[in-house]
C-alpha cells in the first residue's frame, strides 16, 4: 500500500526551499550592486580562473551549458564578462572579468560577506561551515 508523499520527508523539497530562502538573504545583499547570487557566483569564479572555457566554467559551476549561456548574457551585455577565442581553437571561447567586472566583483564582495555574516548570525558559525562541507560532499 502507498502511503501519501510528506513533504517533511523529501529531501529535495528540504533542500529547495532552503536554497531559495537562502539565496533571497543574499540577493537582498548584492541587489545593492545590481547582481544577483548566480551573477556573484560566476563573477567569483573568474575572478579566481579567468580566461575560463564554457564547459570548464558550466562544470564548476554545476550547470548545463546552455543555462550557463543564457546567465552569462547580461554578464556579457553590461559590460562585467568578456569573450575572446582561445588561441588554439577559433571555436572555443574563453570567459573572463573585464576592468568593469572586477570592480563590480570587489563591491559584490563586500555585500556577500555581509549576507555570509547575516546567514552565520542566525544560523550559527560552526553550524554554517558543518552545513557547507556536508552539501559539498553532494557535489563534489
Amino acid at each position: 500500500m502507498n502511503r501519501p508523499l510528506s513533504y517533511d520527508e523529501c529531501n529535495c523539497f528540504a533542500l529547495r526551499q532552503a536554497a531559495r530562502h537562502i539565496t533571497q538573504l543574499y540577493e537582498r545583499h548584492l541587489s545593492t550592486v545590481g547582481v544577483t547570487a548566480a551573477q556573484f557566483t560566476i563573477l567569483a569564479k573568474l575572478a579566481r580562473t579567468p580566461n575560463l572555457p564554457i564547459l570548464d566554467l558550466a562544470d564548476a559551476m554545476v550547470m548545463e551549458r546552455t543555462t550557463l549561456v543564457r546567465a552569462m548574457k547580461p554578464l556579457q551585455r553590461d559590460g562585467l564578462v568578456v569573450a575572446e577565442s582561445a588561441e588554439h581553437d577559433g571555436r572555443t571561447y574563453l570567459f573572463s572579468l573585464t576592468e568593469k567586472g572586477e570592480k563590480t566583483f570587489d563591491q559584490a564582495a563586500i555585500a556577500w560577506r555581509a549576507a555570509q555574516s547575516e546567514f552565520e548570525e542566525k544560523f550559527g558559525r560552526d553550524r554554517a561551515k558543518a552545513l557547507r562541507a556536508e552539501l559539498f560532499t553532494i557535489t563534489g
